[in-house]
């Protein structure tokens, strides 16, 4: 082969990885102005009758909003809205950091049991009146749901560490993890009173309308913190995801690299579901539908995953004001009816992969 057509050869895979990369930005804007319009949507949905062009008018400048539309708008629907955006954003990225440590497209916060641990701390709370760490007043719901879905993912990684077992060991002890605070959850839930158990119950199902701005503060910071963390270690991870050896032979400490990752993920779901509740789902879709769009390299992966989460949370919220007028159904409700079918559809894509 000559050296022309080396050059040429050469040229050809450059112009190819640029236009790929062109195509991964693109689908991120086209991703975030959605978000926007969303966003926007989500803050004029209900009985006011505000418009798109107004609320964004008031949105880009509060200093033109009436009394009215500055309670509606700003104290009352931009921090549910936010909100939604920011838990949708961290649940994403949740998933995607965890399916790509564990190599198991079925590993999220909710399926390996730290939703089901921060609830079982959230009803030792409301039920029994506990509080793990004393002195946080009002907020001990709050603060028992992110010590027990912090603690679980420690005791996850801490048993599969000194019991050596893989990546796929994990996912089977985070399911046996699910069941167990589910079981201690439902005597929990027999023993409580109507209005102890009507509390719980609504909390499990998942609620933004319990969203302030400190809570919006607090997830901003978390997630604006963690996110260029994990996005500058882009390269080791799409590494990992062609094998623990393949990476470790590329110069990737796997097991650092897998305990750092597991720790930010645990903290970004665990101040998620402290805030707003068990919220199924949204970790499993969201990375999924982002990997089919733009593939494994994470520097298209992980801020699409975090969009794609932030996307469904959002439409999520305008879905449940609008399903009936005057009612808001909880959001975790709406992503589970979302969820099921693409988790079977899922299941069933691996078991067709696998027999072929």
């Amino acid at each position: 082969m000559s050296d022309q057509t080396l050059t040429l050869a050469a040229t050809d895979l450059v112009k190819d990885y640029r236009s790929r990369n062109s195509r991964k930005l693109l689908m991120v804007l086209a991703a975030l102005v959605a978000l926007v319009a969303l966003v926007v949507l989500d803050i004029i949905t209900g009985p006011a009758n505000l418009t798109f062009g107004r609320t964004l008018q008031v949105i880009l400048d509060p200093s033109i909003a009436t009394p009215k539309e500055d309670v509606i708008i700003w104290k009352l629907r931009m921090p549910v809205a936010l909100m939604a955006v920011l838990v949708g954003a961290m649940l994403g990225v949740a998933g995607a950091e965890m399916q790509t440590i564990l190599n198991n497209p079925l590993a999220d916060p909710f399926t390996l049991g730290l939703s089901a641990a921060a609830s079982f701390g959230a009803a030792l709370a409301i039920v029994l009146g506990w509080s793990i760490v004393p002195g946080v007043g009002g907020l001990f719901v709050t603060v028992n749901a992110f010590v027990f879905a912090l603690g679980a993912s420690a005791a996850l990684y801490l048993f599969t560490k000194l019991r050596g077992v893989s990546p796929e060991g994990m996912i089977l002890v985070g399911i046996a993890m699910l069941f167990t605070f589910n079981a201690l959850l439902a005597f929990l839930q027999y023993g409580a009173s109507e209005m102890q158990l009507a509390q719980l119950i609504f909390w499990q199902l998942g609620s933004l309308s319990r969203a302030t701005w400190d809570k919006v503060m607090i997830c901003a910071v978390v997630l604006g913190v963690l996110l260029p963390w994990f996005y500058s270690r882009a390269w080791a991870l799409t590494a990992l995801r062609m094998g623990e050896d393949k990476a470790a032979a590329l110069g990737v400490n796997v097991g650092l690299l897998r305990v750092g990752v597991l720790a930010g993920v645990s903290l970004l779901a665990a101040v998620a579901v402290s805030f707003v509740g068990a919220i199924a789902f949204v970790g499993l879709v969201g990375p999924h539908i982002a990997r089919m769009i733009v593939g494994e390299d994470q520097r298209g992966f992980l801020p699409l995953a975090a969009l794609c989460g932030a996307l469904i949370l959002s439409g999520t919220s305008i879905a449940s004001k609008a399903i009936t007028p005057g009612i808001v159904y909880p959001i975790g409700m709406i992503t589970s009816l979302i969820g099921v079918p693409f988790f079977i559809l899922l299941i069933l894509g691996q078991r067709k992969r696998h027999w072929q």
